[in-house]
């Protein structure tokens, strides 16, 4: 592990890291979270009958818009071409709520790891947006990189 933050120069001033020496790489990152609800309120999204509309599917589509803007949310990001962003959104009867993981790819200086955590961020924050009139107690959590691969740290895996 490094023992300085790449985002401060030495004087400890906030900048943006400087990649233009960095080799391009394929990179691909994976960052997964969870949304509970009640019981009640898992029925009514597995069962289509959120008022707002197909509950998954438009926090699929949300969760990759809001990976693409990532660069505008996060101040000290690069703004990244991506290659492919993919995510899955699966009901789980077991917490009651949906288990949602993002995997995003580029080919590039950085990596894309900050694009993955705000694909499942957004996602979670729609599912939320769609459900919020019937479930006050909605809880999103658990929200994690799990595998970065490319550049000169190679893979890091943190299930």
């Amino acid at each position: 592990m490094s023992n300085s933050l790449t985002h401060f120069d030495k004087k400890g001033n906030a900048h943006m890291v400087d990649v233009s020496s960095k080799v391009n790489t394929d990179r691909i990152a994976v960052a997964k979270g969870n949304v509970r609800m009640k019981r009640e309120t898992f029925d009514i999204m597995t069962e289509g009958k959120a008022k707002k509309g197909d509950v998954l599917s438009i926090a699929r589509i949300a969760g990759i818009m809001g990976c693409k803007k990532t660069s505008e949310l996060i101040p000290l990001c690069h703004p990244i071409p991506l290659s492919n962003v993919k995510i899955d959104l699966v009901p789980n009867k077991e917490l009651p709520g949906v288990d949602i993981e993002a995997h995003v790819k580029t080919n590039g200086p950085t990596g894309v790891e900050m694009e993955a955590l705000t694909a499942v961020s957004v996602a979670s924050l729609t599912v939320y947006d769609m459900l919020k009139a019937v479930d006050k107690t909605i809880e999103i959590g658990n929200l994690r990189l799990t595998r970065k691969e490319g550049g000169k740290s190679g893979l890091i895996e943190n299930p």
